[in-house]
């Protein structure tokens, strides 16, 4: 086989001092635009290696927030995860792998970190979404998966009681629609 005139890496060179192709990197030098040091930001864990249990600080909660997350949600996991996260997507239903619903206890009980994680990183069949999905839409998704989760584990009791009061009251209006006994 020809052998290509370039220096493979960690190919000998005898043309640098110590014979080594991979030129170290002068002092001094600063990554400029990617140096991504904010763990919890980019990784989703705390300085101590944890998962991090909130949102970071340069992405406080907000309706925009959850909206932009339910709407890349809808187009990245929805096909999967279905729009309930019950893992009943389109793709499940052809056949492929069903995913925990997020409403399991051990999701139930994971830092918003875990899946800020799971949606860079991957896990199990899931491939890695870093590539397709920047990092402020994945913390965007992560805090919708959690509105998920609250939806469809919530009880009526934990609600505030004036939120409370205006459900009950919505269904006791008289324009409300009644249920006609004779008809069914």
């Amino acid at each position: 086989m020809h052998d290509a005139p370039r220096i493979d890496p960690l190919e000998a060179n005898p043309f640098f001092e110590h014979e080594l192709s991979a030129r170290p990197l002068p002092a001094g030098t600063v990554a400029r635009g990617f140096l991504r040091d904010d763990v919890h930001l980019y990784q989703g864990k705390t300085a101590a290696g944890d998962f991090a249990g909130a949102l970071p600080e340069s992405l406080p909660l907000s309706r925009e927030l959850l909206e932009r997350g339910r709407q890349r949600y809808e187009i990245f996991c929805s096909v999967c995860h279905d729009s309930t996260g019950q893992g009943r997507g389109m793709i499940v239903r052809r056949g492929f792998k069903q995913p925990p619903a997020y409403t399991d206890d051990r999701l139930m009980a994971m830092p918003i970190g875990y899946f800020f994680d799971v949606i860079t990183n991957g896990f199990g069949v899931m491939s890695s979404y870093a590539s397709r999905i920047p990092v402020e839409d994945r913390w965007a998704i992560a805090a919708y998966v959690r509105v998920l989760q609250l939806s469809q584990k919530s009880r009526l009791d934990d609600l505030p009681p004036r939120t409370v009061a205006a459900f009950r009251a919505a269904l006791a209006r008289p324009d409300a629609p009644a249920h006609d006994e004779e008809h069914h």
